[in-house]
């Protein structure tokens, strides 16, 4: 592959960054697979998600706005009630599935180069 596919890559890493960023610390995973577990429909609240985390109350809300600055949750407000869901992130994993694959296609044209 040629200069262009590297620039390609290189962009497409810039644009799923947040992303990863987001999606890279275990405690927002662990947010992020409860809200997964979610069945309700409706979404958690702070509350539901340090009981199922074990973190505390500030850490979660530390974690929700940074998964909320990137796109991944979304808040649904009911009354006085916050509740977290997450996000349409069907685009930043199809974002994700393109760097992928266009890594692996670099790596296999360079291999079969040498």
């Amino acid at each position: 592959m040629t200069t262009p596919a590297l620039h390609q890559i290189k962009t497409e890493f810039d644009s799923v960054q947040p992303f990863l960023l987001a999606v890279g610390d275990e405690k927002r995973q662990a947010i992020i697979i409860a809200l997964l577990h979610d069945t309700s429909g409706h979404g958690l609240r702070v509350g539901d998600l340090t009981a199922t985390t074990r973190l505390s109350r500030p850490a979660v809300s530390h974690h929700l706005k940074l998964l909320k600055e990137a796109g991944i949750v979304a808040i649904r407000a009911e009354g006085t009630k916050n509740y977290y869901v997450l996000a349409n992130i069907q685009p930043a994993l199809q974002n994700l599935r393109s760097l992928a694959d266009d890594m692996l296609t670099f790596l296999s044209t360079k291999e079969n180069a040498q």
